[in-house]
């Protein structure tokens, strides 16, 4: 017969729940916050003391974002950079990584140590904007790809992954007529889906995050990411009281509420991503971290 524990137990395991339900409470509820102002009147999330539920139910926010052409541009670019950058990204870097893997590649160590350089330092900000105005990246929409499209910390993971593989696959393949190619399409890519499942989600959500590049590189307003149209919008919501003087008689929205309704469209793919790629993110983040 098990035994159900002592009252000691007991009182361990509640106050672990009790402290586990906490955490999850306080890290929630501020994106449930965000979520319940994005439905709530604009004018009236002024006044405050909107905490649970929308006081003054609307989906004037909502209406209002994807009314404004730069809210639904903003969204396609960065919709559009974090695919084909995802895509690009985990490509590039898993065929650099291969090669690297190759035990007898010559000058193995050299490639490296330029690769654990270019992981610690960088030339700043004015060679690389002069790097990438001479190869033509300003003002397009690959300044936003090309830059990523190698992933240096992933390089080492992938490297470390692959010379992990047993080494008779390859040859046997090889004893089959299979080139490098065939090799790396039919045999690597299909046993390495938690490495590129984890190198997806990680580069996706750094392409979705990203703004920096919009700022500095880019001036044609139809090529602005949505996180730069977000901080453009904190930045106006900064004037005094501009949080009542930018309501729209209409629909009464606010700034602030159409921050926060662009922060609840920017959040919501990722979240609706993430499930599909648990399972292989929880194998992949243990990847070159264990070693027989």
């Amino acid at each position: 017969m098990l035994s159900r524990g002592t009252w000691e137990d007991k009182a361990i395991d509640g106050i672990n729940y009790t402290l586990l339900i906490l955490i999850v409470c306080m890290t929630l509820y501020p994106f449930y916050y965000v979520l319940v102002l994005s439905f709530n009147q604009g004018s009236d999330s002024v006044v405050g003391g909107v905490y649970l539920w929308p006081r003054n139910f609307t989906v004037d926010n909502y209406a209002t974002f994807m009314s404004d052409s730069n809210w639904y541009k903003a969204f396609g670019v960065t919709v559009s950079r974090a695919i084909v950058g995802s895509v690009l990204g985990v490509l590039f870097t898993l065929l650099m990584a291969y090669g690297l893997a190759a035990k007898d590649l010559l000058f193995q160590k050299t490639y490296f140590t330029i690769v654990i350089f270019a992981m610690y330092f960088s030339g700043g900000l004015i060679p690389y904007y002069v790097v990438l105005r001479s190869l033509g990246l300003l003002n397009t929409f690959w300044v936003y790809v090309i830059p990523t499209m190698i992933s240096t910390f992933f390089l080492l993971i992938a490297v470390s992954f692959f010379r992990e593989i047993p080494q008779e696959l390859r040859e046997s393949a090889h004893l089959d007529g299979a080139g490098e190619v065939s090799i790396f399409i039919r045999i690597i890519l299909p046993i390495s889906k938690p490495l590129i499942a984890t190198m997806a989600l990680f580069m996706g959500v750094g392409q979705w995050n990203a703004w920096l590049d919009s700022v500095y590189f880019v001036q044609n307003d139809n090529l602005r990411t949505l996180t730069f149209r977000m901080i453009e919008t904190i930045n106006k919501s900064r004037v005094p009281i501009d949080a009542i003087a930018f309501a729209s008689d209409a629909s009464n929205v606010t700034s602030y509420s159409l921050q926060v309704t662009a922060l609840i469209v920017s959040i919501a793919p990722i979240i609706c991503v993430y499930p599909f790629l648990q399972k292989y993110f929880v194998q992949g983040i243990m990847l070159g971290s264990v070693k027989e």
